[in-house]
């Protein structure tokens, strides 16, 4: 009798305790609730991504962003329902000697362009009072890098220091970094592409320009192909410089160009392209 209470007890506290112990159905019920979760979460995270893309998009639309720049052909391209049949103008290489004039035209012109400033030029006396003036007539400032060097040839941390630099500069200037980017000569760096999208700004070049070609430095022969080159199409993002010949051409230009039934497009009116959003 007493054995045999001592095995019934034994029996009761092996039963006892593999009820206690998680069955391996309780486990695999247990890994899928965690796979369920992590599935769950994962989701959230991109509906949050979507929902946060969503939200810029209608904040731009709000702010009036009705374009975008094409990465692939520079070309200034309509977001929604806004006119094709419109060009950019850029001015580069500002502000050395001609660039607040050339602002002045633009602005008695009614028509805005993007100056893309060089720090050097910054360095050189009435350089930042230039900038200003620029500013304040109401035109966007781009980044051209400090010294207007081929970002090809150099370091990753001089590339670095080319762009950020200067976005410091202008911005200690004007209280505002530049929103675009064009690197020296058109000739980016997979890490100088990075830079200017943690920087925030639009990465930029051209679809054409002829001021630097000695055939086309006096004001009339610019005047001439800016308006008449077969280049001129809907979304062209012209390109120009601080030059005498560019300024005194700069009139004749706009009102060429107007006259073929292009429209200058307000800079202010280009979105961050959604290659820049991860920045």
């Amino acid at each position: 009798m007493k054995y045999a209470a001592a095995a019934i007890f034994a029996a009761l506290l092996l039963v006892s305790c593999q009820s206690g112990k998680d069955s391996p159905e309780t486990d695999s019920r247990e890994a899928n609730q965690g796979s369920d979760r992590t599935e769950y979460e994962q989701a959230a995270v991109l509906k949050e991504e979507r929902v946060t893309e969503q939200e810029l998009d209608t904040k731009q639309m709000e702010q009036g962003k009705r374009y975008s720049i094409n990465l692939e052909t520079w070309a200034v391209e309509p977001t929604g329902d806004a006119p094709k049949e419109v060009v950019l103008l850029t001015i580069d290489d500002a502000p050395a000697n001609y660039s607040v004039e050339m602002a002045k035209t633009l602005k008695s012109l009614g028509v805005k362009a993007i100056f893309f400033v060089n720090g050097h030029l910054l360095d050189r006396p009435g350089g930042e009072n230039a900038l200003k003036k620029i500013y304040e007539l109401g035109f966007p400032i781009g980044n051209h890098t400090y010294h207007h060097q081929r970002l090809t040839e150099l370091t990753e941390a001089q590339q670095r220091e080319e762009i950020v630099s200067l976005n410091r500069r202008v911005q200690g200037i004007v209280g505002q970094k530049p929103k675009f980017f064009r690197a020296p000569f058109g000739q980016m760096t997979p890490y100088s592409r990075n830079v200017a999208r943690e920087e925030k700004m639009t990465l930029m070049n051209w679809s054409y320009g002829y001021d630097w070609e000695k055939e086309y430095q006096t004001p009339e022969a610019l005047a001439d192909i800016m308006v008449n080159t077969p280049y001129l199409k809907n979304g062209a993002n012209l390109l120009m410089h601080d030059r005498q010949w560019t300024s005194q051409a700069l009139e004749g230009i706009v009102k060429g160009i107007q006259e073929k039934g292009f429209t200058i497009v307000d800079p202010e009116e280009i979105e961050t392209s959604p290659d820049h959003r991860a920045s």
